[in-house]
Protein backbone atom coordinates (compact mmCIF):
# COMPACT_ATOMS: atom_id res chain seq x y z
CA UNK A 1 0.00 0.00 0.00
CA UNK A 2 1.58 3.38 -1.10
CA UNK A 3 1.79 6.26 1.30
CA UNK A 4 -1.45 8.30 0.16
CA UNK A 5 -3.60 4.56 0.11
CA UNK A 6 -2.66 4.40 3.19
CA UNK A 7 -3.49 8.39 4.37
CA UNK A 8 -6.95 7.44 2.40
CA UNK A 9 -7.84 4.35 4.23
CA UNK A 10 -6.40 6.37 7.67
CA UNK A 11 -8.66 8.95 6.67
CA UNK A 12 -11.97 6.54 6.74
CA UNK A 13 -11.42 5.31 10.03
CA UNK A 14 -9.51 1.94 8.97
CA UNK A 15 -7.83 0.82 12.09
CA UNK A 16 -6.11 -1.75 10.27
CA UNK A 17 -4.47 1.54 7.95
CA UNK A 18 -3.64 3.49 11.30
CA UNK A 19 -1.87 0.05 12.83
CA UNK A 20 0.28 0.04 9.23
CA UNK A 21 1.06 3.82 9.07
CA UNK A 22 2.19 3.57 12.63
CA UNK A 23 4.46 0.30 12.06
CA UNK A 24 5.81 1.87 8.91
CA UNK A 25 6.77 5.27 11.06
CA UNK A 26 7.17 4.31 14.44
CA UNK A 27 10.73 3.80 14.46
CA UNK A 28 11.94 7.03 12.28
CA UNK A 29 9.83 9.03 14.40
CA UNK A 30 10.87 7.28 17.71
CA UNK A 31 13.99 8.64 16.79
CA UNK A 32 13.01 12.07 16.43
CA UNK A 33 11.10 11.84 19.83
CA UNK A 34 14.59 10.72 21.65
CA UNK A 35 16.69 13.87 20.63
CA UNK A 36 13.90 15.92 22.24
CA UNK A 37 13.15 13.68 25.51
CA UNK A 38 15.33 13.62 28.46
CA UNK A 39 14.75 9.51 28.87
CA UNK A 40 13.13 6.21 26.81
CA UNK A 41 10.42 6.32 28.27
CA UNK A 42 9.25 9.97 27.79
CA UNK A 43 10.42 9.68 24.00
CA UNK A 44 7.93 6.53 24.27
CA UNK A 45 4.91 9.32 25.74
CA UNK A 46 5.78 11.76 23.29
CA UNK A 47 5.86 9.20 20.36
CA UNK A 48 2.36 7.91 21.68
CA UNK A 49 1.05 11.52 21.83
CA UNK A 50 2.53 12.08 18.85
CA UNK A 51 0.17 9.34 16.80
CA UNK A 52 -2.46 10.61 18.98
CA UNK A 53 -2.23 13.95 17.54
CA UNK A 54 -1.33 12.23 13.51
CA UNK A 55 -4.44 10.93 13.34
CA UNK A 56 -6.07 14.17 14.59
CA UNK A 57 -5.05 15.99 11.85
CA UNK A 58 -4.63 13.55 9.64
CA UNK A 59 -7.40 15.24 7.60
CA UNK A 60 -4.96 18.25 7.16
CA UNK A 61 -2.01 16.44 5.48
CA UNK A 62 -1.64 17.28 1.66
CA UNK A 63 -0.13 14.87 -0.40
CA UNK A 64 2.34 18.02 -2.22
CA UNK A 65 5.34 17.31 0.48
CA UNK A 66 6.77 14.33 2.18
CA UNK A 67 4.26 12.58 4.31
CA UNK A 68 7.23 11.35 6.57
CA UNK A 69 8.26 14.78 6.82
CA UNK A 70 4.50 15.96 7.50
CA UNK A 71 4.60 13.21 10.20
CA UNK A 72 7.85 14.84 11.58
CA UNK A 73 6.87 17.72 12.24
CA UNK A 74 3.40 17.01 14.06
CA UNK A 75 5.85 14.49 16.27
CA UNK A 76 8.00 17.95 16.95
CA UNK A 77 5.24 19.82 17.68
CA UNK A 78 3.69 17.40 20.17
CA UNK A 79 7.44 17.16 22.22
CA UNK A 80 7.70 20.63 22.13
CA UNK A 81 4.36 21.53 23.81
CA UNK A 82 5.27 19.00 26.44
CA UNK A 83 8.29 20.84 26.84
CA UNK A 84 6.63 24.06 27.36
CA UNK A 85 4.68 22.50 30.20
CA UNK A 86 7.67 21.98 31.82
CA UNK A 87 9.20 25.32 31.79
CA UNK A 88 12.02 24.69 32.67
CA UNK A 89 14.31 27.02 31.04
CA UNK A 90 17.86 27.04 31.92
CA UNK A 91 18.40 30.05 33.70
CA UNK A 92 21.74 32.05 32.59
CA UNK A 93 24.63 30.61 34.38
CA UNK A 94 28.62 32.49 33.90
CA UNK A 95 29.46 30.26 31.42
CA UNK A 96 32.88 32.81 31.38
CA UNK A 97 34.96 30.33 33.94
CA UNK A 98 34.05 27.18 31.80
CA UNK A 99 36.98 26.07 30.28
CA UNK A 100 37.76 22.96 27.24
CA UNK A 101 40.68 21.66 27.75
CA UNK A 102 41.37 19.63 24.13
CA UNK A 103 44.38 16.88 23.10
CA UNK A 104 45.24 18.05 20.03
CA UNK A 105 44.50 16.09 17.03
CA UNK A 106 41.92 13.81 18.81
CA UNK A 107 38.62 12.48 16.93
CA UNK A 108 36.03 13.07 20.07
CA UNK A 109 32.88 12.04 17.65
CA UNK A 110 34.96 9.08 16.28
CA UNK A 111 35.01 7.58 19.83
CA UNK A 112 31.48 7.90 20.43
CA UNK A 113 28.77 6.15 19.65
CA UNK A 114 24.91 7.13 18.08
CA UNK A 115 23.85 6.11 21.24
CA UNK A 116 26.05 7.77 23.23
CA UNK A 117 25.45 10.89 21.15
CA UNK A 118 21.54 10.91 22.04
CA UNK A 119 22.18 9.82 25.83
CA UNK A 120 24.32 13.36 25.76
CA UNK A 121 21.71 15.61 23.78
CA UNK A 122 18.91 14.34 26.00
CA UNK A 123 21.33 14.86 29.28
CA UNK A 124 20.77 18.57 27.79
CA UNK A 125 18.37 20.53 30.55
CA UNK A 126 14.75 20.57 28.31
CA UNK A 127 15.43 24.58 26.84
CA UNK A 128 18.48 23.79 26.21
CA UNK A 129 17.53 20.34 24.13
CA UNK A 130 15.03 21.68 22.08
CA UNK A 131 16.75 25.13 20.90
CA UNK A 132 19.83 22.49 20.17
CA UNK A 133 17.56 20.00 18.02
CA UNK A 134 15.54 22.69 16.45
CA UNK A 135 18.65 24.19 15.64
CA UNK A 136 21.37 21.58 14.77
CA UNK A 137 19.18 19.14 13.38
CA UNK A 138 15.55 20.45 12.02
CA UNK A 139 17.29 23.75 10.47
CA UNK A 140 14.97 25.90 12.24
CA UNK A 141 15.89 29.65 12.15
CA UNK A 142 16.43 31.50 15.63
CA UNK A 143 13.33 33.56 14.74
CA UNK A 144 11.38 30.75 14.12
CA UNK A 145 12.64 28.81 17.26
CA UNK A 146 11.35 31.79 19.33
CA UNK A 147 7.64 32.07 17.67
CA UNK A 148 7.38 28.05 18.42
CA UNK A 149 8.64 27.83 22.20
CA UNK A 150 7.47 31.19 22.93
CA UNK A 151 10.75 32.93 23.52
CA UNK A 152 12.73 35.63 21.90
CA UNK A 153 15.13 34.97 19.23
CA UNK A 154 18.09 36.16 21.59
CA UNK A 155 16.81 33.78 23.87
CA UNK A 156 16.52 31.11 21.53
CA UNK A 157 20.60 31.84 20.37
CA UNK A 158 21.69 31.56 24.11
CA UNK A 159 20.19 28.66 24.80
CA UNK A 160 22.10 27.08 21.96
CA UNK A 161 25.57 28.71 22.57
CA UNK A 162 24.69 27.18 26.63
CA UNK A 163 23.35 23.86 24.58
CA UNK A 164 26.92 23.66 23.23
CA UNK A 165 28.98 24.42 26.00
CA UNK A 166 27.16 22.18 27.86
CA UNK A 167 27.81 19.42 25.34
CA UNK A 168 31.43 20.23 25.20
CA UNK A 169 31.95 19.88 28.92
CA UNK A 170 29.82 16.38 28.23
CA UNK A 171 32.47 14.88 25.74
CA UNK A 172 35.23 16.05 27.46
CA UNK A 173 34.17 14.09 30.88
CA UNK A 174 33.47 11.59 28.79
CA UNK A 175 36.39 11.09 26.09
CA UNK A 176 39.11 12.63 28.60
CA UNK A 177 38.58 10.76 31.26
Amino acid sequence: MTDLELIKACKKGDTSAQEALYHRFKAKLFGVCLRYAESYQEAEDFLQDGFIQIYKDLYQYQPFGSLEGWLRRVVVNVALQHIRKKKKWQKAGDLSNMEYKMESGHDIIADLSAKNLVKMVQGLPDGYRAVFNLYVIEGYSHQEIGELLGISSGTSKSQLSRAKAFLRDLLNKTVLT
